[in-house]
């Protein structure tokens, strides 16, 4: 299994903390391996131990991120199997993004954070392999087999609504002036019944749910693996 940088080396750890520090502070434009080595407390080369250059340590940074939410993801799906509703899924997905900075802003592609890494290929690569659209992609196929989502619909035209859907509350919850006018005490409440109108009632069964729950399990352990193996190959 592959490992990374800062399971091994204590000034690895120091380094990622002050990056993520310094990037949530004040963003990723300007932002120079001198200083976060200054604010690590270790030597401008020891950064060049473990990452080639700034943008492997950052994307890297950024991978962390979407690795925590997928284990969150994984946790609640093993203690709560229901959790694989779509209705409780998706509401879910947008509270475990907005509570990841860096998935927040590679989902919303915020350029004051991310500067030149919003569209990145490797941040875009992130994004295609474990971000809460693609990963609901991969979901839809299996609620329709499993009677949590109707079929009367292409699955293009449906993953298609659901990833609109998904990112307008996404904005929402992130840019309360797009809403100023509206106010909504739940909005998880509001997001789980228009899931609910669009994908259609869920009548899935005790096996049914085991069977989409297990499944996303396997999609969580597959997507994380190669993202995990993408950035530990960088970390040396």
């Amino acid at each position: 299994m592959a490992t990374l940088a800062e399971q091994d080396s204590g000034s690895a750890a120091r380094i990622l903390a002050a990056a993520r520090e310094l990037v949530l502070k004040r963003g990723v434009k300007g932002l120079t391996v001198a200083e976060i080595a200054e604010r690590a407390h270790v030597a401008k080369g020891t950064m060049y131990l473990h990452w080639s250059t700034r943008e492997d340590l950052l994307v890297g940074l950024f991978a962390r991120d979407f690795i925590g939410m997928v284990d969150s993801f994984a946790e609640m799906l093993v203690a709560d199997p229901e959790v694989c509703r779509p209705s409780r899924l998706l509401p879910l997905a947008v509270r475990l993004t907005v509570d990841r900075p860096f998935v927040r802003a590679l989902q919303i592609e915020d350029d004051d954070l991310l500067g030149a890494l919003t569209n990145h290929p490797r941040s875009c690569e992130l994004r295609d392999k474990i971000g809460p659209a693609s990963l609901m992609y991969a979901a839809i196929p299996v609620w329709r087999k499993h009677n949590l989502a109707r079929t009367d619909w292409t699955l293009d035209d449906q993953a298609y609504a659901m990833q609109a859907l998904l990112s307008g509350f996404l904005t929402a919850v992130t840019s309360q002036p797009v809403l100023a006018t509206v106010s909504v005490d739940e909005p998880a409440r509001v997001f789980a019944a228009a899931v609910t109108a669009l994908l259609g009632p869920e009548t899935a069964g005790p096996d049914d749910i085991r069977a989409v729950a297990d499944a996303a399990l396997a999609v969580l352990a597959a997507r994380r693996e190669l993202v995990l193996a993408s950035i530990a190959k960088r970390d040396d």
